[in-house]
């Protein structure tokens, strides 16, 4: 290897889990050439958060060193699931959901890659393929290597339902490999059979095997579980700055190594605060996907509204119902989304005020005289101003 290319490798290699085969990623670097480093993304759900943004930061890292980046919009193994980590069969997803989220994804994406060194394919070019090119591709795996996969393999021993179209899904990834002539692939630790067995579906084929790059998967806001959607602790790219800035400041101090060291490169300032370091993470965060201007915003609502406790300087106006007394429950879950159930349970547990005021459980029924120009407040961020019916409504900044 060149001085350049051992360079190269100890910086790609900095905070990755698995580099496999071993030295193989520094000899496709020690050849000289631009690689063409592949990742898939299946949009299974409309947002990129900042799970996804952890290999996606390290796709940048290659881009800024002169590598293409090969981004698959899994639009057709969407249609299969990915079983990684999966206890049970995923539910089929309407194909023109995931024609919207893949449409998402690609807008989001570009947040964190170069659009000018990306090549962005959609698997579904080549994997609405002729029966007897599936049956080829079939035949490049047996069926007990799939079970091999310690998913599959978990599922099998307890007698859980494995579809045949499942042990396919590694297959069609690795043929994706094939297809777009992978010299690298990048994955969280959950896809390393799958990234495995693309080298051995190249190989099949004739196409030179790719190395494979594996990243730590970013635990959610809670610190424990990966972050997802799903389970509602994840950091959407796209949300609003305030909404990330907020979120980020929910993150336990004992994951904020791991934060910084996966989404800003570096350890934090040991001789900082863990509010300091939290605040330093949050706004700089918030800044890569929406601006500094809207990061230094972002603080200040946060400091308005968690700090000195007072409402946000911008609050979304809405029109009260033409009732007079007004049924809260309903008012709420009107305004914010909920049910009248949940709306009850937020009033029994204090999560509502009204101008600072915590509302009592049995405040369900008030005068529209008391309602009219005040501030609900649901939780700690969710504020809304009532008008009188016919009011102009105005948008939050």
């Amino acid at each position: 290897m060149t001085e350049r290319s051992s360079a190269d490798l100890d910086f790609l290699l900095r905070n990755a889990v698995e580099s496999l085969p071993e030295g193989g990623l520094g000899r496709k670097l020690g050849a000289g050439q631009p690689l063409r480093v592949k990742f898939g993304i299946d949009p299974t759900a409309p947002d990129v958060h900042l799970g996804h943004a952890v290999p996606l930061a390290k796709l940048r890292e290659f881009q800024d060193l002169g590598h293409l980046v090969v981004l698959i919009i899994g639009d057709y193994t969407a249609r299969v699931g990915d079983p990684s980590g999966r206890s049970v069969i995923r539910p089929q997803l309407d194909p023109a959901e995931i024609d919207r989220n893949a449409e998402t994804y690609r807008r989001q994406a570009f947040k964190v890659l170069d659009p000018e060194r990306t090549e962005l394919r959609l698997n579904s070019e080549w994997l609405e393929m002729a029966m007897e090119d599936l049956f080829r591709l079939a035949r490049t795996a047996t069926v007990a290597q799939l079970l091999e996969r310690d998913d599959f393999a978990r599922r099998y021993s307890g007698g859980e339902p494995i579809s045949v179209l499942e042990l396919l899904y590694p297959l069609l990834q690795g043929y994706d490999s094939v297809a777009v002539r992978a010299d690298v692939e990048l994955g969280g630790t959950d896809q390393t059979f799958n990234l495995l067995l693309g080298r051995e579906v190249q190989t099949a084929y004739g196409v030179a095997s790719q190395a494979i790059l594996t990243m730590p998967i970013l635990p959610g806001i809670d610190g424990v579980r990966r972050m997802s959607k799903s389970l509602d602790n994840y950091v959407g790219v796209d949300e609003p700055p305030a909404e990330i800035f907020g979120k980020l400041m929910r993150v336990p101090d004992d994951a904020m190594g791991l934060y910084y060291d996966l989404l800003l490169g570096g350890p934090p300032d040991p001789a900082a605060s863990p509010v300091v370091q939290k605040r330093r993470l949050a706004h700089d965060l918030t800044a890569r996907f929406h601006g500094p201007e809207a990061a230094d915003a972002a603080e200040a609502r946060f400091d308005r509204l968690h700090v000195a406790r007072e409402a946000p300087a911008e609050i979304e106006e809405a029109s009260l119902p033409d009732q007079n007394p007004v049924h809260l429950p309903a008012l709420i879950g009107d305004r914010f989304g909920l049910s009248r159930a949940q709306a009850r349970r937020l009033l029994a547990q204090g999560g509502v005020r009204l101008d600072g005021a915590v509302l009592g459980a049995d405040e369900l029924d008030l005068p529209a005289s008391r309602l009219e120009g005040a501030v609900l407040q649901l939780g700690k961020r969710r504020f809304v101003r009532l008008r009188a019916p016919g009011g102009v409504a105005r948008a939050a900044s």
